[in-house]
């Protein structure tokens, strides 16, 4: 039965329960960040309602507006919002989010699931991103042998609306050369787990790719095919005019190994140029070399005349320095663009701007100055 609290002159209806229980103080602490004043006659807060004192009206309208800022901010997330009619799209890697926003245009909404800065290899989704998948219109990944979390997280998602498009179906796929006995890469296998993931780096390879997400898009959005279509071809031209300028460098190089100082992320990019690559380590790049490998790419280096090791910006560069060390040679980087850095991210670099800095480097470090 409710009773009444007096204040002077005016009465309040009450509810019998104590109004502070343990999810009513963490409330009041809610209100008091957001600069409520939660004591004396102000506010009466109860587990079932809120009941406001002032002793005029437009006290209770300024607690009804702050109320609302509460839930707003509490209930929204500005930064990931989906705009009204776009289609909402979760892209696994850094590549496949340019890919998805080239083709789609201001039709769509690309989000990646990479924080800046870390490496897929490593990286496990979290719930709020198994979230961000129950609410998208499409997501987009390598494969299993990339992203051996992906089945997992879908069932999780239950998103019966959800078009999945594992990039690498269908494409020539490299066996991996090493199978390192890593414990964390070892605690990924899949059925196939030996398979080289790194196909973005074979240009010709981004072209199906392209082509398949326009497809998925269209399928999605039918009204919209002929955009999707017109800008794949376009985006495709910009990819087709970097893999020329990697074959007429190229073609020309000096030395034609790439020494790598870390994992074999390169097999692709390689093959694509008639170049080797030599890389401490397979696929993961948590393996540790064994003493005979560290002594093999060294032996190499010095045979080649090699005169830089190549390292990767989001993989620890101390291997690549002994190495270099040891042979006597200097560091370069070449960039895999699974992610990008924080600093990366802020200057807005693209993945066609981490190819084309890739090409500079390998350019300098194989000598392709038409000598």
């Amino acid at each position: 039965m409710a009773h009444s609290v007096t204040d002077k002159n005016k009465t309040y209806s009450k509810s019998p329960q104590p109004p502070f229980t343990k999810g009513g103080q963490g409330r009041i602490s809610l209100l008091r960040r957001f600069g409520f004043t939660v004591a004396g006659p102000t506010l009466i807060f109860c587990p079932n309602g809120y009941f406001f004192m002032g002793n005029t009206p437009s006290s209770f309208i300024r607690l009804i507006l702050r109320a609302g800022i509460v839930l707003f901010f509490f209930f929204t997330d500005p930064a990931s919002a989906q705009q009204p009619g776009k289609l909402k799209v979760i892209t696994s890697l850094f590549p496949l989010q340019e890919f998805a926003q080239a083709v789609g245009g201001e039709n769509i909404q690309a989000d990646l699931l990479l924080p800046p800065g870390a490496e897929p290899h490593t990286w496990d989704p979290k719930p709020s991103d198994v979230a961000k998948i129950a609410k998208a219109d499409v997501f987009i990944y390598i494969g299993p042998m990339m992203e051996p979390w992906a089945a997992k997280v879908l069932k999780a998602a239950n998103n019966p609306k959800l078009q999945v498009l594992e990039a690498s179906r269908g494409l020539p796929l490299r066996e991996a050369r090493e199978h390192e006995s890593d414990p964390k890469h070892s605690k990924r296998k899949s059925d196939e787990g030996h398979l080289d993931p790194h196909i973005w780096l074979d240009f010709s390879l981004d072209l199906k790719i392209v082509d398949s997400i326009a497809a998925v898009f269209s399928a999605k959005d039918s009204p919209h095919a002929s955009f999707y279509k017109n800008r794949a071809e376009s985006y495709k031209e910009k990819l087709t005019a970097v893999d020329q300028t990697y074959q007429g460098t190229l073609s020309k190089c000096r030395h034609r190994q790439i020494i790598i100082g870390g994992h074999s992320a390169f097999a692709y990019l390689a093959k694509r140029y008639n170049l080797e690559q030599v890389a401490l380590y397979g696929i993961s790049p948590n393996a540790e070399p064994t003493p005979k490998k560290l002594a093999s790419a060294i032996q190499s280096a010095q045979e080649h005349k090699a005169k830089y090791i190549f390292f990767e910006i989001l993989v620890n560069p101390k291997l690549a320095q002994v190495l270099a060390k040891e042979a006597g040679v200097g560091t370069l980087v070449l960039q895999t663009g699974h992610n990008l850095t924080k600093d990366q991210l802020n200057k807005k670099v693209s993945f066609l701007d981490l190819m084309r800095s890739n090409l500079e480097n390998l350019s300098r470090g194989l000598e392709c100055h038409g000598q």
